[in-house]
């Protein structure tokens, strides 16, 4: 107890210090910052601006990435723009604009609460947006924040498919699928290698969104982990890291759309011919896959993974804060068989591939590749799970394996399951919003312009480690892809095509790895739901396992800056992948 008191005292001590250094400085560039032109109209293409006014400036800058190569006298447009918008808002556009996600990171990997750690994150953002004013901190954080974050008609789509997955997996407990399934596998996978394994081979053919990915997998898989006591945490991480990891190397993805998309509205000729370019250049995600293969077929663990992994040995599949039971808790249904489990996974896969599809315009004439690409992922998988859920309650009744009355009560209790996941996705996108109104992507944006030029061999190095802060401060990697790679491609265009190629690769990865390490992330978030894992428990076995692929992938970049062929790169960084581990396994045996 006395411990943890501490602990608080001094996370809380910490925050005081950064936030009054932070109001300071603040106060500092406030005065710094140019005056604003009493007027100051510019025009863009089909858009005129009056950079006095604070409304318009916003605007303005928020087309950063497109007005960067089309006004010629951007940087002092910028200028005056930036000098509007600070006269109310002191603390825009500089590094204070990430103060309160790393805030809100920082006291939940001291504290491990991960609820309130969030919110003091998101109370910061209020306060320095309305410069330490109650009536403008209650408004930002409560009507600008939370409001107007879980009022997103897409924030709302993803919510509702998080709880009628969840409905689903409590119906295929009830039915006895889960149970079923444990035990068929206990007589196929006979080892911890095989269900490892059998988890990454499933989470890489589940490639098309990583909110399916991970929901899916988790609710597929854990009864297999469970039989061969793999932890909640292990399970997560492979979840998680066949989820971003995977989707960004895959042509067909939800996310192969949105970058296309980022790249083509960038001026790029073809954005899917640019995106599948890249991909041999994607050094975090192909290494992640690398890593989970060797630790799987090693059956060795580092760090905070190995206490979990050690515990679930004996039994202890949680460590620490259980969410929800074992399969082997789970009251067993003897009506219950494999396929009430595979059957309605099955279906809810096709269902939702139909409702991204139905979303692209598919049945209003589109192909299916375009279709996919210009799929709403929020309103595809709403419909894909409605279906599925409606599909799963007939196919049980038709088994008479469930009662329409436990059918119908199994549905709040799936919903229940998922309130953890969708009190943190809110918490996230808040901050998301508070990160976002004190222009934070400015911020990097202008990091990445002032010093492209002059590193220009290492800039692939360079926007990975940028993309990687941007994405595990605000936890989004499309938000990442979508201020960074129009940036590139217009810094650099296509006057060296192979750097362009692997400084998207680079953004690509280092938004993935951003991502990938974050407990504001959404992906994060989804695959501890989908592990059924407490969430700082996540976060912190993945976070050493996330910064060692990290650690190589930069290394890579360097190398690929100079050597501009992945033919060779590649190999290289897998073998410096495996060298590193073999390293790290041979310095922590000796150490035990």
């Amino acid at each position: 107890m006395q411990k943890r008191a501490v602990r608080w005292l001094a996370a809380a001590l910490a925050c005081a210090i950064v936030a009054f250094a932070g109001t300071f400085v603040a106060l500092g560039d406030a005065e710094a910052a140019p005056a604003a032109a009493d007027t100051a109209v510019v025009t863009v293409g089909d858009a005129t601006f009056d950079l006095g006014d604070h409304d318009s400036a916003l605007e303005y800058i928020g087309g950063y990435a497109d007005y960067l190569g089309e006004d010629e006298q951007f940087a002092a447009h910028l200028d005056t723009a930036l000098g509007t918008v600070r006269e109310t808002i002191p603390a825009y556009a500089t590094f204070l604009a990430l103060l309160p996600a790393l805030i809100a990171i920082v006291l939940a990997l001291i504290t491990k609460e991960v609820y309130s750690s969030l919110f003091i994150g998101i109370l910061c953002g209020g306060l320095i947006y309305s410069n330490f004013t109650l009536e403008g901190t209650v408004v930002h954080t409560l009507q600008d924040g939370f409001v107007s974050s879980i009022a997103d008609s897409y924030n709302i789509g993803i919510l509702i498919f998080l709880v009628l997955l969840g409905a689903m997996v409590a119906l295929m407990n009830k039915a006895g699928g889960s149970k079923a399934f444990g035990r068929w596998t206990t007589k196929h996978i006979k080892s911890r290698v095989g269900a490892q394994l059998a988890t990454i081979l499933l989470g890489v053919l589940i490639f098309i969104d990583d909110y399916f990915n991970c929901l899916t997998v988790g609710s597929v898989m854990q009864p297999v982990t469970d039989k061969h006591n793999i932890s909640r945490a292990k399970l997560s991480y492979l979840i998680d890291s066949t989820a971003a990891p995977v989707c960004i190397i895959a042509p067909i993805s939800s996310w192969a759309a949105a970058v296309a998309g980022f790249a083509k509205g960038a001026g790029a000729t073809n954005g899917m011919s640019l995106f599948i370019s890249a991909i041999p250049y994607n050094f975090y995600a192909l290494l992640t896959i690398v890593m989970m293969v060797f630790l799987a077929v090693t059956n060795f663990d580092y760090g905070p993974m190995k206490t979990h992994e050690d515990n679930a040995k004996k039994g202890d599949l949680f460590t620490s804060n259980p969410m929800a039971k074992s399969v082997d808790e789970i009251a067993d249904n003897p009506r219950g068989r494999v396929c009430d489990l595979v059957v309605p996974v099955i279906f809810l896969i096709i269902a939702c591939v139909i409702g991204m599809i139905y979303s692209g315009g598919f049945f209003a004439g589109e192909d299916f590749i375009t279709a996919f690409s210009n799929s709403d992922a929020s309103v595809g998988l709403v419909i894909g799970s409605f279906a599925a859920i409606i599909f799963t309650v007939v196919f049980y009744l038709c088994r008479r394996v469930l009662t329409f009355k436990d059918c119908m009560d199994g549905l709040p209790e799936g919903f229940k399951a998922m309130v953890p996941a969708i009190m943190i996705l809110c918490c996230a996108w808040t901050l998301k919003t508070m990160t976002d109104s004190l222009g934070a992507k400015i911020f990097i944006s202008q990091l990445v312009e002032h010093s492209a030029g002059s590193l220009r061999l290492f800039l692939p190095a360079l926007i990975f480690a940028i993309a990687i802060g941007l994405s595990f401060s605000t936890g989004t990697s499309w938000g990442t892809f979508g201020i960074l790679i129009p940036i590139v491609l217009s810094v650099f265009g296509a006057a060296d095509g192979s750097i362009t190629i692997i400084a998207v690769s680079a953004c690509m990865a280092g938004a993935v790895c951003g991502d990938h390490c974050s407990p504001i992330s959404d992906t994060t978030i989804m695959a501890s739901a989908g592990g059924q894992c407490n969430h700082i428990n996540h976060v912190s076995t993945q976070l050493p396992y996330a910064l060692t692929v990290a650690g190589v992938s930069f290394a890579s970049y360097v190398i690929a800056g100079f050597v501009p062929n992945w033919l060779i790169v590649l190999p290289i960084s897998i073998l410096l992948m495996v060298g590193t581990l073999c390293v790290i396994r041979a310095v922590t045996s000796k150490k035990a």
